[in-house]
């Protein structure tokens, strides 16, 4: 690797060694020979094939021992290449054996012991990312072959190398005779850079002269991709720069160079062992879900992890790896990621675990499906005997079915595996080899379990019931949650996981979600119109309110819509099907109370919004939540905790998916960002 004689004379020119390095002019490799022998360098490299071990014919040379000196290689006077030349010494191995009666004549005998011995000696040479492989002919004349004597050396010029670079050196024979000799060697690195800790900082420090200009860029080592550069500046000698603890990866790198035109980049990682750099790399990476079905693990460096499917059970015990049957693979951080051939569940999530622990957990499709399931997953798994052996999942491990165990599994062990046999439980997942995951409802056998309590727990309701009627007259019904309609349009997978992720994060409140997102079946059974029509009452006649979400897009259709640009909503049409549930209480003036719109920070302003739907209150989310949590909370008293602890936590959620959609603006995956230029004003 040509570099500057700028470099080469910092690196090493403080060392008494390096004044008598010896410069090669020729920019071709060369060999030579001991006294005695004569050598014959093939044109090229050859492939690194050592072969099996053979047993010796007769007399053969073999190498003994390996020994490197650095030299530069100088095809001009300051184009240097630091080079790693290589002698080989040599000896003759084995003897002849008496021949067998009739095998060979004395003549024959006589003619083989007085021939000169020919070897074809492999150098192979490896520094990252460099591997090369010479192939050296030598030959030894008679008089020199005695058994078991060494008979001289052969010597390479040369194999280039890096600065810092570690070195690996082997040398065989063909064919291999013995075992092949091999030398690993460390090349001198940058003495003039010196990395030392100070408290919780780091300090660099470039012993470089005063005089000299040189160039300094920090930049992240990635496996996957370009170098991704972090701090660059022009500098002049000596310099010490201090890095704070934090900023430690262990793919952090440091790049220096002359400020003179062709001058070539000398790289050092001081930080990939570092504990510190590691400690800093988990802290940093964060596990997301993009989209349903999607994650993602986000990290300045790659990392030693691996991902696994796992089952979440809605009583918010330890999600249970599942592996076996499906295996775990590694992690490739910064791509978008999926498992293939999993069907949905709002119960699958992915783990991200290393050396056995479990550093991240996410579920896939928490937003698009809403929450956790009652649902027993089983495991069906292939015997060697190409039969089936199927398991139910729980907190304790899988248990195999039927059993005698305590478990709920275990008492509903036949009747789930009628489920499984009748197919009434959901495929997640199939492996011909391996096996297949099943999820089967647990919804009907509670029911059947609990309902003689649930009915002397009724009686005993309305008998309380009565006698308060009786006692007071009349009696103060219970508070209960409130139901709240999100609307939206359809503007693509980015916008539809942001209101995935609202409605989600409501849910959490004693508040009852209604969204389309969670009702595909029954929008599709009955048609968008009927389905939006039948929620917008049933949300009015309990006292609810209905959220209408405005984005780019909605505005838009509704501009059209109220200048008699559209034409009639069809059974599919989302945006028309709700328009025509909500438009006729804004004309005649029944919103207040019943009505509230929504917009999300930076997505529209909120003077897109047509005025006819201003007679409802408006709020931004997230940055108002807290005002639009009271309006949501309306008549059915305060929600439980703190606010702001309420406020915190949904937007919390909300941020982290309007973040996803903000950094998708401008893609069809998430609508258009804001745009302030002018917009129609609505009829």
């Amino acid at each position: 690797m040509p570099m500057s004689w700028f470099l080469l004379s910092l690196a090493l020119g403080r060392s008494p060694v390096v004044v008598s390095l010896e410069r090669l002019v020729e920019p071709q490799d060369t060999a030579r020979c001991s006294v005695g022998l004569s050598c014959h360098l093939w044109d090229g490299d050859v492939l690194c094939l050592p072969g099996s071990l053979e047993s010796a014919p007769g007399p053969v040379l073999v190498p003994t021992s390996l020994q490197t000196e650095l030299v530069l290689r100088c095809p001009q006077e300051t184009d240097c290449a630091l080079c790693v030349r290589v002698v080989v010494h040599l000896a003759v191995h084995g003897g002849w054996e008496e021949p067998e009666e009739g095998e060979r004549s004395d003549s024959e005998l006589q003619e083989a012991r007085n021939a000169s011995l020919l070897a074809q000696v492999v150098l192979s040479f490896q520094a990252y990312p460099t591997t090369r492989c010479a192939l050296l002919e030598v030959q030894v004349p008679a008089v020199l072959v005695q058994p078991g004597q060494s008979v001289g050396s052969a010597v390479f010029d040369c194999f280039e190398a890096g600065l810092g670079a570690q070195v690996r050196i082997w040398s065989y024979t063909q064919p291999r005779y013995q075992k092949e000799l091999n030398l690993t060697q460390q090349l001198p690195a940058l003495p003039w850079l010196n990395v030392s800790a100070d408290g919780d900082n780091v300090r660099l420090v470039l012993d470089v002269s005063e005089e000299q200009d040189f160039g300094l860029l920090l930049y992240w080592d990635q496996v996957q991709g370009p170098l991704k550069s972090w701090k660059y500046k022009n500098l002049t000698g000596p310099q010490t720069i201090t890095l704070n603890h934090t900023d430690l990866f262990p793919c952090l790198c440091i790049q220096v160079w002359p400020l003179e035109p062709d001058s070539v980049r000398t790289s050092f990682c001081p930080f990939r062992e570092d504990p510190r750099a590691h400690r800093n790399l988990w802290h940093t990476a964060r596990l997301k879900v993009p989209s349903s079905g999607i994650w993602q693990l986000d990290a300045p460096c790659s990392l030693l992890a691996k991902v696994a499917l796992c089952w979440q059970v809605p009583d918010q015990g330890p999600c249970q790896p599942l592996v076996p049957p499906m295996r775990q693979e590694n992690v490739t951080v910064n791509m978008p990621h999926e498992f293939q051939s999993v069907r949905g569940h709002p119960n699958l999530c992915v783990q991200v675990s290393s050396w056995e622990k479990v550093q991240f957990q996410e579920c896939l499709w928490a937003d698009s499906l809403g929450p956790f399931n009652n649902d027993m997953l089983l495991v069906e798994m292939r015997t060697d005997l190409n039969d089936t052996s199927v398991c139910a999942l729980e907190s304790s491990g899988c248990i195999a079915l039927p059993s005698n165990t305590s478990t709920r599994a275990a008492h509903l062990g036949e009747q789930l595996l009628q489920d499984f046999r009748t197919h009434q439980c959901v495929q997640l997942w199939k492996d011909d080899n391996l096996g297949a995951l099943w999820a089967c409802p647990m919804d009907k056998y509670i029911h059947k379990r609990w309902v003689l309590v649930w009915l002397v727990c009724l009686l005993l309701v309305a008998a309380l019931f009565f006698f308060l009627l009786l006692k007071k007259g009349r009696v103060k019904a219970a508070p209960r949650a409130r139901t709240a309609l999100l609307l939206h349009s359809a503007d693509g997978a980015g916008y539809e996981h942001l209101v995935g992720a609202l409605a989600s994060a409501l849910s959490q409140l004693p508040l009852r979600v209604a969204v389309d997102l969670w009702s595909r079946r029954e929008l599709s059974a009955h048609g968008a119109l009927a389905w939006f029509h039948g929620q917008r009452r049933r949300t009015l006649q309990e006292d609810g309110v209905v959220v209408l979400l405005f984005s780019p897009a909605a505005v838009a259709q509704c501009q059209q819509w109220l200048q008699h640009q559209t034409v009639e909503p069809g059974p599919h049409d989302a945006l028309a099907s709700w328009l025509s549930c909500v438009l006729p209480d804004f004309l005649q003036g029944r919103a207040a109370g019943r009505y509230v719109g929504v917009y999300f920070d930076g997505l529209l302003h909120p003077d897109a919004v047509p005025a006819a739907f201003r007679a409802a209150p408006l709020f931004s989310l997230p940055s108002q939540l807290p005002a639009f949590l009271d309006v949501l909370q309306g008549g059915c008293g305060p929600l439980p905790g703190r606010p702001a602890d309420r406020a915190g936590r949904v937007a919390q959620a909300l941020q982290s998916a309007l973040d996803s959609c903000t950094l998708q603006s401008g893609t069809p995956g998430c609508g258009e960002a804001w745009n302030p230029g002018p917009h129609p004003a609505p009829k």
